[in-house]
């Protein structure tokens, strides 16, 4: 059973989330957090290179004598909210147990050395296995579900990780924070992105309902919209 996926993004008019970028500069952050607090999720997931923009440690040590199994571990059980990072290949040392008050919980593939385990550990981080060597995301919405008793995940980016939730059916709503700034430029990151040999594959979304709109500080617009998602195995046509 997977919990309500919400993603939530802000972005330009062009579709850009890169903030630095956007002309004029705005208070999108401030936006964002506010939407965030009252969208209510039991827990919210970012990518690797989002993650890594909260990491603060050194690298881990490279070798360990401790061999651990392959499964889940968990530092708490017991918190409000969780902020999940999918990090496959165990790249980002913490330096940190939490994230804003929320405990950290770092999804990787059975790939992932002994040594970055037992930093993870030493660190206060939980972790859970969503794959031998590439993440099954809908595994990943399971194991939340069944193991911390996550019912509503809120999806913030970046563009990589959104759109592989997003090809794989699994987004039920989007909130879509509508700044007004341009970007204008090419290369900058969108809300829904795609690694070069996913380019081709299609999202298999059918409908998307416009639940309700809201004018936000600054000129700003709220946009939610209910996704409908083809049944899971249908091909999402060209």
């Amino acid at each position: 059973m997977k919990p309500h996926v919400v993603c939530l993004m802000a972005s330009s008019v062009d579709g850009r989330t890169l903030h630095s970028r956007w002309r004029p500069k705005g208070t999108a952050g401030a936006l964002f957090e506010q939407v965030h607090d009252q969208l209510g999720g039991d827990a919210w997931l970012v990518g690797r290179v989002t993650g890594q923009e909260f990491a603060k440690g050194k690298a881990y040590a490279a070798a360990t004598n401790e061999i651990f199994p392959r499964q889940a571990w968990f530092a708490r059980r017991d918190a409000k909210a969780y902020g999940v990072v999918l990090d496959a290949h165990g790249k980002i040392a913490w330096g940190r147990s939490d994230i804003g008050g929320d405990p950290i919980v770092v999804v990787l593939t059975e790939q992932v050395s002994d040594a970055h385990l037992a930093g993870l550990r030493g660190e206060g981080v939980s972790y859970i296995f969503a794959g031998k060597s590439e993440l099954d995301l809908a595994l990943t919405l399971d194991i939340l579900h069944r193991e911390l008793g996550v019912k509503r995940l809120l999806i913030e980016g970046g563009g990589g990780a959104n759109g592989a939730f997003l090809r794989a059916g699994l987004i039920d709503e989007l909130n879509l924070i509508l700044c007004p700034a341009v970007d204008g430029a090419k290369g900058a990151p969108s809300v829904f992105d795609s690694p070069e040999e996913e380019a081709d594959r299609r999202a298999p979304v059918t409908a998307m309902t416009l639940e309700g709109s809201q004018t936000l500080e600054g000129g700003a617009m709220l946009l939610r919209y209910r996704i409908q998602n083809a049944p899971l195995g249908a091909a999402a046509g060209p």
